[in-house]
């Protein structure tokens, strides 16, 4: 069985973040959802399960950090191009998210960060390998 990555997040309205999330493209796989949580598949090995905050406490003693207010983790998914870190950029605007910090373009690679209807920081990026500085 190949490795797969399942990133939980903490949600306030899991209709809303379902709805985010399929709104940037991403499918929602029914058998891991129901009214507590739901797991969005962004791709054949990683998904992401967003819990409703009284859920997500189950699984942890720590408290849930304000999002608005306080990095909890930095989300990178790399793109195959340049116009797909744009598309993915407008498509979380228009599902309700936030476009955060101005795009940067490093040359060999171009990134844009957006944060999800409940704060969540995510970047999307392209990178050509074949481009990157030898001196990184």
């Amino acid at each position: 069985m190949k490795t797969k990555i399942f990133l939980n997040l903490a949600v306030k309205d899991l209709n809303k973040a379902v709805s985010f999330y399929n709104g940037l493209g991403f499918s929602t796989n029914p058998k891991f959802t129901n009214e507590k949580g739901a797991c969005i598949v962004i791709d054949e090995n990683i998904f992401v399960m967003i819990l409703v905050e009284e859920f997500y406490k189950t699984f942890t003693n720590k408290q849930i950090c304000d999002s608005a207010t306080t990095s909890e983790v930095l989300i990178s998914i790399s793109l195959d191009s340049r116009k797909q870190v744009d598309e993915m950029l407008e498509k979380a605007v228009k599902a309700g998210g936030t476009d955060y910090i101005e795009a940067k373009d490093y040359g060999w690679m171009y990134q844009r960060t957006f944060l999800d209807v409940d704060g969540h920081h995510w970047e999307v990026f392209f990178m050509d390998e074949s481009q990157i500085p030898a001196n990184m």
